[in-house]
């Protein structure tokens, strides 16, 4: 029985319902967001492989969430899909090496995913951030695979979802537009719970971007510690 566990915890089949577990089953490593609030969540940020699945509205601040971490990149980024026009300048404004992104633009969401998981085998990209709608848990399957051959991390950037099943992913984000950057959701985690909402304050990275406002009484603005200390109640 402890084998056929572990090898479906293996496969992200099975999820911790505690955060007592042991340690060897919670540990993975992770890279940094960029963002200390949120890393402090994350229980170190990202992690170095596997499959993220971001819901968000398209243009909310999505990529802005990624920026840090695509910075830090060595190996080639491939963007699959966009729903629009990758901005270079901005990017390389921003501090990101242009020259190590490769858009790809499929005729098919299945010619996506296969786009997909061939840069992930290749073990040439570090990251692969793939537009997609609803995805079967086989498919998903296949790229955390394909992902743990090349020893890379896929973004699945998702809107308008309709699917109920939970998808076998390492970690699972819902983002809302706030005025101060974005509200986010951590709806799975590897080896632990899902979190509470918080909102992640980007007016010191791009203040233009975001609404200089001071939080009132009553306002959903929840500080990491607070948070921390509802989840653990």
């Amino acid at each position: 029985m402890a084998n056929l566990i572990d090898f479906l915890q293996h496969q992200n089949l099975v999820w911790q319902g505690t955060e007592n577990a042991p340690a060897s089953r919670q540990v993975y490593e992770t890279v940094s967001t960029g963002f200390d609030d949120l890393d402090k969540l994350l229980h170190g940020g990202l992690p170095s492989q596997g499959v993220v699945d971001i819901q968000s509205q398209i243009g909310i601040g999505e990529l802005r969430l990624l920026l840090p971490y695509l910075r830090k990149q060595t190996r080639m980024c491939a963007v699959i899909h966009p729903p629009a026009l990758i901005n270079a300048h901005a990017l390389f404004h921003q501090g990101v090496d242009t020259g190590q992104f490769l858009v790809i633009r499929p005729n098919s969401p299945q010619e996506a995913l296969w786009a997909a998981e061939q840069c992930l085998k290749s073990g040439a990209c570090s990251s692969v951030l793939l537009w997609h709608g609803d995805l079967e848990v086989h498919q998903v399957k296949r790229l955390q695979l394909a992902a743990q051959t090349g020893q890379g991390l896929i973004c699945l950037m998702r809107s308008c979802i309709t699917q109920l099943a939970s998808l076998p992913v390492s970690l699972s984000l819902k983002l809302l537009p706030h005025a101060l950057g974005l509200k986010v959701q951590v709806t799975k985690r590897r080896g632990g719970w899902a979190k509470p909402d918080f909102v992640l304050d980007m007016s010191s990275n791009w203040p233009e971007l975001t609404a200089q406002l001071k939080p009132s009484r009553g306002a959903d603005i929840v500080t990491f510690e607070r948070a921390l200390q509802q989840a653990n109640r």
